[in-house]
């Protein structure tokens, strides 16, 4: 029964994060989102630990005090800040965040987005992401450039919700040259949002 339940909560949790990532043209992201969760190594242990209101990852890591499946996970998937942390170098010198391609922020954005939508069910509003990231952000360890691209989303999100949110992404941040490279602050900090 555990593994039905937590099968069709990942790929609930891929549906919403296809149709983000679809809705602001990252199509092929869409598609290989999170795939390494159907591997055994992140999929039995998502079936173990399934409660259905948080991530499996969560139970693991207090049972064994660590997460198999999350170390598997982040070390394969561009789009969670961890897979992003190396040793700094010149000024930033040991563990640092290292600053992501825009389109990973972006799939970044939407995960969480997805996530909350997927934990929270009815409970869910614009505000959800933004909240679960204040709640955690101390602990991050992120590119500053990262850091505020991602915040700024989450706000827009909360402050005006997913459609102006989404038509931002697509008609503003990806039409940008390349952005796959990592995503630079502009140098005028008030955005056009329109």
């Amino acid at each position: 029964m555990k593994a039905w339940q937590h099968l069709r909560t990942i790929n609930h949790h891929k549906m919403l994060v296809m149709r983000g990532c679809f809705r602001v043209g990252l199509y092929k992201q869409g598609l290989l989102h999170d795939l390494s969760k159907y591997s055994p190594t992140e999929f039995l242990m998502g079936c173990k630990y399934y409660q259905g209101n948080l991530s499996p990852n969560n139970i693991e890591r207090l049972e064994k005090g660590y997460s198999q499946a999350w170390l598997h996970h982040k070390g394969r998937n561009k789009h969670h800040l961890e897979y992003w942390i190396d040793y700094g170098v010149g000024e930033k010198k040991g563990i640092t965040g290292m600053k992501m391609p825009l389109k990973y922020v972006v799939e970044m954005f939407i995960d969480r987005v997805s996530a909350s939508k997927n934990y929270q069910k009815e409970k869910y509003t614009d505000r959800s992401a933004l909240e679960y990231y204040e709640h955690g952000k101390a602990h991050h360890i992120l590119h500053e450039d990262s850091k505020q691209l991602l915040e700024e989303l989450l706000h827009m999100l909360a402050d005006q919700g997913e459609d102006v949110t989404f038509h931002y992404i697509k008609h503003v941040l990806l039409k940008q040259k390349d952005y796959g490279t990592p995503y630079q602050k502009p140098a005028n900090p008030e955005i056009q949002r329109n």
